[in-house]
């Protein structure tokens, strides 16, 4: 039910208040000392300072092809593993998590009744999709009291009101976020959602190899249907096809949904029946649970518009068994190992190219994070993140601010009134690194050990009661949107937030055993590219508090327009598949993000160089050689074809080797560095190098 673009990702959490955590911030820096003195003598993971010098290619020029010149060894040599679509440092270091998940959740399956309430939650919604000789045993009994449900919808309230209960598809979705013009308070949010396959492009692309998908999907559809016992399944195939085609027709692409001008759309209940009256959203939002809500924003408006059209249009009969289906496809995975392979087999054999299933213990590994994931990541925390990297992240997202800061002052197309707008903006900047300082209470949920469906269903209703639990109230701004086990980073720019989750910080993202120069070029640009969020594309259109407001004088929004044309247009000319490019206006923020990021995170390691002392040459290479060096490695990856081909069509992050050979020849001291010279390919003259920040 709840809705996936773009403008409620930006801040859409499960997380909510709880008690203050055991082993709090406070607590912990009273080991900082110890854990400093035991790792002052240890060695880097990575190699002697950092840096897998054996997985470049010295047969290829820096300037030629410095993702190549920099990972062409390991790009030749390390196969991807058959359970994965793709395999890079992210993925290794995730696998590192999982293993250390995986640990945790053993431990708490042997302590069986002796464990605390909490853990016994954990073990027993792990254990109930370990159990697959339950899960087979009980076959399609536990899909029947949702399938029942819907069969006894007989009016369009009724369809409604399955539209708005947690787990059930809807062309509409509906979420809960901090209102953009005011983000102290939260606000509701409606959108474009529904459709079976990954966006618009799998229905609408002309080619054999997406008539391929369509053709597979309507196979997964029969499939899956018959197996759950449905009747006439080919024909209601079909009709559903061609009402998610009819969606995807009107659905906004992707690089339209990143312009929140165009997303932001608050509207009153008046102003929604004029736009989709076919909802009757009045009754709807107040079965959702939103009767106090007078103000929403409607996103794709068009899109809900026309959605509001084909329930008008659209037989009741066929709506019904797009929900079922639905259903049934969203949850094939907690169903038996039929329906689980069917599942597999279209959307990762197919759509992504994977051979093999990941093993059952990862991905119950997954499925712990995804929907109680704060309740292992107090363990994680404990047990894997030790106190010197918080010091050192303090550290180094200290520098790195400082350094924005120096950048923006000393920016020749900024204007100083839009100059001390964007300071006011990065001085209230929110770093938050390792793990949240209070975390949810489970207490509520309820888990049984032989009801695996039944567990994820009420988790996702739990995760939803939090958020409408939290709507009256003040933005609580203490909430993460992340467990600390997961690698990754981001940035809020309804809160002004960003966050850097404890396992994000190993190598080869960070190592406080590193050459300072390798932790700059790597976590140093992760911090970087997260701080850049705040003056991309879609960052800069929020000030300090969040607030949607245009901070910007005519002059220096023209001049910032023209450098992000620029650097589109780049990477328009991408072209990792034949006849698919990557999408510059898609790729727009996160591409500005790696470049200013990456300008951010040399500037800061120059302030530790100015104040340590110039790094010496290692293994030949100098302190500069050795940050673009870290860089690269942080983005080293390879994938499988179908799931680059989707990554192309519905990511906003440009393809691993574009995060690299897309951004350092726009930096001069690259060039610098490794000697680039004008007859090198992947020169840029000065005057033509984007500079951001």
């Amino acid at each position: 039910m709840k809705s996936r673009h773009l403008i409620l990702s930006a801040a859409a959490s499960l997380l909510a208040l709880s008690a203050a955590m055991p082993g709090s911030a406070k607590e912990r820096s009273s080991t900082v000392a110890d854990d400093a003195a035991a790792t002052e003598s240890a060695k880097p993971e990575l190699g002697a300072w950092g840096i897998e010098l054996d997985a470049r290619d010295l047969s290829v020029k820096p300037g030629a092809d410095f993702f190549r010149y920099a990972n062409g060894h390991w790009l030749d040599t390390v196969e991807i593993p058959e359970d994965r679509s793709r395999y890079g440092s992210f993925d290794i270091l995730r696998e590192r998590s999982d293993d250390q998940i995986h640990a945790i959740l053993d431990d708490l399956a042997a302590q069986g009744d002796e464990a605390d309430a909490l853990d016994q939650k954990v073990g027993a919604f792990y254990g109930a999709w370990m159990d697959q000789a339950t899960i087979e045993k009980q076959g399609t009994k536990p899909l029947e009291p949702y399938l029942a449900e819907i069969n006894a919808v007989d009016d369009r309230a009724g369809l409604l009101k399955l539209f708005g209960t947690v787990g059930y598809a809807s062309p509409v979705g509906v979420g809960i976020l901090p209102d953009p013009a005011n983000p102290t308070r939260y606000i509701v949010a409606a959108g474009q959602s529904g459709l079976g396959m990954p966006n618009r492009d799998y229905y609408l692309k002309e080619g054999a190899e997406y008539d391929k998908f369509r053709a597979a999907y309507r196979d997964y559809l029969i499939k899956i249907q018959t197996l759950a016992g449905i009747s006439d399944a080919a024909a209601k195939a079909d009709r559903i096809i061609a009402l998610e085609t009819a969606l995807a027709k009107e659905q906004w692409a992707p690089e339209r949904q990143r312009d929140i001008k165009q997303v932001y759309n608050p509207m009153n209940r008046e102003q929604l029946m004029e736009l989709a009256p076919e909802f009757d959203w009045t009754s709807w939002l107040d079965g959702i649970g939103f009767g106090k809500v007078d103000r929403i924003i409607a996103s794709e408006t068009t899109a809900i518009a026309a959605s509001g059209d084909l329930l008008e249009s659209v037989p009741l009969s066929t709506w019904k068994d797009y929900l079922a289906a639905h259903f049934i496809s969203d949850n094939a995975s907690y169903l038996p190992k039929a329906f689980d392979e069917a599942k597999f087999d279209f959307f990762s054999k197919t759509l992504r190219d994977i051979p093999v299933q990941k093993e059952r213990w990862k991905r119950g590994v997954d499925l712990v994070n995804n929907h109680i994931g704060e309740a292992v990541g107090q363990k994680y925390v404990d047990r894997h993140y030790p106190a010197e990297s918080q010091r050192q992240m303090t550290e180094l997202v200290s520098n790195l601010t400082a350094a924005l800061g120096e950048r923006i002052s000393k920016s020749d197309w900024m204007d100083e009134a839009t100059r001390s707008e964007a300071q006011k903006k990065l001085d209230a900047f929110e770093p938050r690194v390792g793990y949240p300082s209070k975390w949810i209470d489970y207490s509520p949920l309820v888990v049984k050990r032989d009801d695996l469906l039944g567990n994820v269903q009420r988790a996702r209703q739990f995760a939803f009661d939090i958020d409408l639990a939290r709507l009256p109230h003040p933005v609580d701004r203490e909430l993460w949107e992340m467990n600390p086990q997961t690698v990754n980073a981001y940035y809020n720019p309804l809160l002004n937030q960003i966050t850097f989750p404890a396992a994000i910080l190993q190598p080869p993202f960070f190592d406080p055993n590193a050459d300072p120069a390798v932790n700059y070029g790597a976590i140093g640009g992760v911090i970087g590219h997260e701080i850049g969020h705040g003056f991309d594309d879609q960052g800069r259109q929020f000030d300090g508090t969040g607030k949607i407001r245009d901070w910007w004088t005519k002059e220096s929004a023209e001049k910032f327009e023209a450098r992000t044309k620029q650097l589109g247009e780049a990477y328009d000319k991408f072209e990792p598949i034949p006849g698919v490019h990557v999408n510059g206006k898609l790729t727009m923020g996160e591409n500005i993000g790696d470049l200013g990021g990456l300008e951010m995170a040399y500037s800061a390691y120059r302030r530790y160089v100015a104040s340590h002392g110039e790094q010496p040459v290692l293994d030949g290479l100098t302190g500069d050689q050795r940050f673009f060096l870290a860089w690269a490695q942080v983005w080293r990856a390879k994938s499988r074809e179908n799931a680059l081909r989707e990554q192309l069509l519905t990511d906003p992050h440009s393809p691993p080797e574009y995060r690299v050979d897309g951004v350092v020849p726009n930096i001069d001291a690259w060039y610098k560095a490794f000697n680039i010279t004008p007859d090198s390919a992947m020169y840029i003259p000065p005057e033509k190098r984007v500079k951001i920040w």
